[in-house]
C-alpha cells in the first residue's frame, strides 16, 4: 500500500455511497459461549478501542456465540448507534431439530431479522448478509424477501457471504433487472493461506459492484506465528466451533504444513519490515483492489491494537512478491488457458491490451 491508512480513512462500500472503515471489527469473538472468545468486559474494551480510533464498521451474525455477540454489540453501541455501520447475517439454524430455524428461505430470513433487531437494540440493520448458500431456496424468494426488508426500513443495505460466484452474479443481475435492492457487499474467506477467491469470487465482485470484506485474514491465527509443527493434528475429530481456537484452526484446515510454511515466510518478511506477522498478513489483504475492508477478529484489546498497526504497513514490491510466491495458487480453467502464451494471441492479434483481473 502506498498510502497511510487510518480507521477514519473511509471507503465506499461496493456500488453504494455508504462510508466504512478499511478494517471492520469482527464480533464473532464477543462472548465466551464457544470456549475461546472474549468475556463481556474484554469485548467492551475491544469495541471501545476500535470506535475511539475512528472505526465505524462492526460485523456480527445471528448465531455468533449463540446470540451473545449480537447482544453485546447492541449493548456497546448504545448512545452511538447512528455513527456505526452494523452488519449481521441470517442463515444459520438457531433451534436444533427445527428445519425452518435456518436456511435462506423467507421464513428463516424474517424471523432472524426480527430477533437480531431485538438483540442489537435497534430498529434497523445497516447491512444484512445472506450468510451461507443453502443450495435449495430459489433466488427470487431470497431477493424479494430482502427487498421487502429494505422497503420496510428494517434493513438498509444487502450483502452475501459464502456463496458460489455464479449464484451471486445471478442474484445481482436478477435484482437489477427487476428493480429490487442490489447487493453491495460480499464476505469471503481470504488470506495468504486461502487465495482461491481470486479465481472467480473477487473478479465477479468487482464486475458486479460488490465490495469484498475478507473474513479470517489471519487464517484462524496461523499467520500470526502462534502455532508450530507440534500443533499439527490438534483438531482431529473436531466438527464444530466449540472448543479451543487451536483445535478449530486445525480442523478447519488452516493449521497445516502448507499454512505453517506460508506463516514462516510472513514471519521473515515481518522481521525485515519491523512489523508483527499479523500486521504483514493483514496489510497484504488490503493490497487487493477488490477488498473494501478486512475483518479483524481480536480476542483481546492487545491483539486489536497490534492488528490495527497493519494500517501503517507499506509492503515493498520485493516483500509482496515473496508473499505472493509462497502462497501462490493455480487459477485453473479457463483462466490459465486465457492467459497462456499459446492462446492469448488468438484474441489480441499480437497487440498489447489493458491489464485486467480475470
Amino acid at each position: 500500500m502506498s498510502e497511510r491508512l487510518e480507521l477514519n480513512s473511509y471507503r465506499l462500500l461496493g456500488r453504494s455511497g455508504l462510508r466504512v472503515s478499511p478494517m471492520a471489527l469482527g464480533a464473532m469473538t464477543f462472548g465466551a459461549d464457544w470456549g475461546w472468545g472474549a468475556d463481556d468486559a474484554e469485548a467492551r474494551r475491544i469495541f471501545d478501542a476500535y470506535v475511539e480510533r475512528g472505526g465505524n464498521f462492526v460485523d456480527t451474525a445471528n448465531a455468533y456465540t449463540n446470540g451473545t455477540s449480537e447482544r453485546l454489540v447492541g449493548e456497546f453501541a448504545e448512545g452511538r448507534r447512528e455513527q456505526l455501520v452494523i452488519s449481521t447475517k441470517y442463515t444459520m439454524a438457531t433451534r436444533p431439530g427445527d428445519p425452518n430455524s435456518g436456511g435462506n428461505h423467507r421464513k428463516s430470513m424474517m424471523r432472524s431479522v426480527e430477533e437480531s433487531l431485538k438483540r442489537l437494540r435497534t430498529d434497523y440493520i445497516d447491512l444484512l448478509y445472506l450468510h451461507m448458500w443453502d443450495a435449495v431456496t430459489p433466488i427470487d424468494e431470497i431477493l424479494r424477501g430482502l427487498d421487502d426488508l429494505v422497503r420496510q426500513g428494517k434493513v438498509i443495505y444487502l450483502g452475501v457471504s459464502d456463496t458460489p460466484a455464479w449464484q451471486v452474479s445471478r442474484m445481482q443481475a436478477t435484482a437489477d433487472l427487476r428493480g429490487w435492492a442490489p447487493l453491495v457487499a460480499m464476505q469471503s474467506e481470504y488470506s495468504l493461506v486461502e487465495r482461491t477467491p481470486e479465481r472467480d469470487l473477487m473478479p465477479m465482485a468487482r464486475e458486479m459492484g460488490l465490495g469484498v470484506i475478507p473474513w479470517s485474514p489471519l487464517a484462524n491465527g496461523v499467520l500470526t506465528g502462534k502455532y508450530s509443527r507440534a500443533d499439527l493434528g490438534a483438531g482431529e475429530g473436531q466438527t464444530g466451533v466449540v472448543g479451543t481456537r487451536k483445535a478449530v484452526a486445525a480442523a478447519y484446515g488452516s493449521l497445516s504444513e502448507r499454512g505453517l510454511a506460508i506463516a514462516d515466510v510472513v514471519a521473515a518478511v515481518a522481521a525485515e519490515a519491523g512489523h508483527s506477522s499479523a500486521q504483514i498478513a493483514l496489510a497484504w489483504t488490503l493490497t487487493n483492489p477488490a477488498v473494501t475492508a478486512t475483518t479483524l477478529g481480536a480476542r483481546t484489546q492487545k491483539q486489536l491494537e497490534d492488528n490495527l498497526g497493519a494500517l501503517e504497513v507499506s509492503l515493498s514490491d520485493e516483500h509482496r512478491a515473496r508473499l505472493d510466491a509462497a502462497s501462490a495458487i493455480t487459477l485453473g480453467f479457463p483462466h490459465d488457458l486465457l492467459r497462456s502464451p499459446m492462446f492469448a494471441p488468438t484474441f489480441t492479434a499480437g497487440t498489447r491490451l489493458p491489464e485486467r483481473i480475470w
